[in-house]
């Protein structure tokens, strides 16, 4: 069984940066996928980032592509998603998950019914 906790949400200005963290407890295996969702209010459950444990492979939406970035650190147990560049649209509540076995593809990725594991979630509220 693995356990996640997110982190490091907040409030922040449109153009700034913020750096969420997923701490996991348990043991990841190396097959496993980590991830970030959202969801703001009203809207479903949207993937953002996804990064193998093992290789360090990753995978992001291209909505958000280039404004965030997916790392892990393997010796910590953690997972990251640091986002620069915040709008207002970015406004909603980030989620860690963990799949436990996974592909590549959009269809696998984007189902939040394929993740194992889910975080309480950290909000995050982007001003203008």
């Amino acid at each position: 069984q693995v356990h996640l906790v997110e982190s490091g949400g907040g409030l922040v200005q449109a153009g700034g940066s913020l750096r969420l963290s997923c701490a996991a407890s348990g043991r990841i295996l190396s097959r496993y996928l980590m991830a970030w969702f959202r969801q703001a209010p009203g809207k479903e459950r949207e993937f953002l980032a996804g990064i193998g444990w093992n290789l360090s492979n990753t995978y992001y939406t291209d909505s958000v592509k280039g404004r965030i970035t997916i790392s892990r650190d393997r010796a910590k147990n953690t997972v990251y998603l640091q986002m620069s560049s915040l709008k207002p649209e970015d406004t909603a509540a980030y989620y860690c998950a963990g799949a436990q076995v996974y592909s590549g593809t959009w269809s696998f990725l984007s189902n939040k019914a394929n993740y194992d594991y889910w975080g309480q979630g950290t909000q995050v509220t982007v001003s203008s």
